[in-house]
């Protein structure tokens, strides 16, 4: 049994993925060719937003993001430790300290109410607070109503890290169309996955989208060789847009897919382990399945059992940012995250995919019951 299996949607769709790539190999526009342009007016109009500007990865979108914002020294960055690496990282870079968030343990989702108390802290400490980069972690939109709010009373920009949620429905609005921007990955392990590196960002703004599309192409101005700004390279290539395009004809069907076998999960499981809790006007796109477990002991113990029966499983993520070495002397909520602590020592991921089949399924419920 696979994690995530990928094979079974190549499978299905290998026949006009192999008609796109060998009209790449044609025409021969590896570097932001033609497919680039179809993918980013497929993206655009599919969540809604007005502009989309590909890039090669999740992690140059959020430091495109900043980029584009003229975020930077003395600036405060307000990001979730319980999350990936990559939302913090990109903050130094740009010379701005990230300030860590906690998360409610319902969602796994900044705290809005963290998110307060550490603007706050930021701004006695000295640092300017500028925005906010909340995370739709394991395909679940973030509390926007609320964080939108928090944004507008503090001046913040607010950047949507959607790397696992793009396409997802908070409160009738698609993940994408929400924000000054919001930012996505196409690895492969992502629900909207390429076979290799990729990432997008999506905006309203035209004068917002255009910075954007000079910083990914070096600094460029009217053309390559005039260079207006100090950029970066990070164009999408050609192929990964071609396969991005036969992916998404299917990515409405796979998010309803992902959500029949989430809840058959829920249904099963939910009176032995802590199960996911979506709001009825939130759809997530299930990038993960996670569960979690009364304490560390109880998960080490019940995924060595699965891993005994041949069930795969992961933990996302065993240590927030706020412990990691790289991170662990920037600022955060003062009165601490506990949450994100809790959240480490019990979490851990179950297969999910659109092509999980219903024995596998019933497989892994009955190992996790027995």
């Amino acid at each position: 049994m696979q994690f995530i299996n990928l094979a079974a949607q190549q499978e299905r769709i290998r026949d006009k993925i192999d008609t796109r790539i060998a009209a790449v190999l044609s025409h021969g526009a590896y570097i932001m060719g033609p497919e680039v342009k179809e993918l980013e007016e497929a993206l655009a109009a599919f969540c809604g937003a007005k502009h989309c500007i590909s890039c090669a990865n999740g992690t140059d979108a959020l430091q495109l993001a900043l980029m584009a914002l003229e975020i930077g020294p003395g600036d405060a960055v307000f990001i979730p430790s319980f999350t990936f690496a990559a939302s913090a990282e990109v903050v130094p870079f740009v010379g701005a300290t990230p300030v860590f968030v906690d998360i409610d343990l319902d969602s796994y989702n900044m705290s809005p109410n963290s998110l307060v108390r550490a603007v706050e802290y930021a701004r006695v400490n000295g640092l300017r607070p500028a925005a906010v980069m909340p995370v739709d972690l394991f395909g679940r939109p973030a509390e926007y109503d609320t964080l939108e709010q928090i944004a507008d009373n503090f001046d913040l920009q607010l950047i949507c890290d959607s790397a696992q949620g793009w396409g997802a429905c908070y409160k009738g609005r698609t993940t994408g169309s929400i924000g000054r921007i919001t930012t996505t990955s196409f690895f492969p392990a992502k629900p909207l996955g390429c076979y290799g590196d990729g990432g997008a960002l999506f905006t309203d703004d035209p004068e917002l989208a255009a910075v954007l599309d000079s910083f990914r192409v070096h600094g460029k101005g009217i053309e390559k060789y005039d260079n207006v700004r100090i950029g970066v390279n990070s164009r999408l290539d050609t192929l990964q847009a071609a396969i991005l395009l036969e992916k998404l004809a299917l990515y409405a069907q796979e998010i309803t897919a992902r959500e029949a076998i989430a809840q058959r999960y829920t249904s099963a499981l939910s009176t032995h382990f802590v199960t996911p809790d979506i709001p009825h006007d939130v759809q997530s796109t299930w990038a993960q399945y996670t569960l979690r477990a009364k304490s560390a002991e109880q998960r080490s113990e019940v995924m060595a059992s699965l891993k005994k029966q041949g069930i795969p499983t992961a933990i996302y993520y065993p240590k927030p940012l706020h412990y990691q070495t790289a991170y662990r002397d920037f600022p955060a909520d003062p009165e601490g995250l506990r949450n994100s602590e809790t959240a480490s020592t019990g979490v851990f991921s179950i297969p999910m995919s659109p092509y999980l089949t219903q024995d596998d399924q019933e497989k892994v419920i009955a190992a996790l019951l027995a």
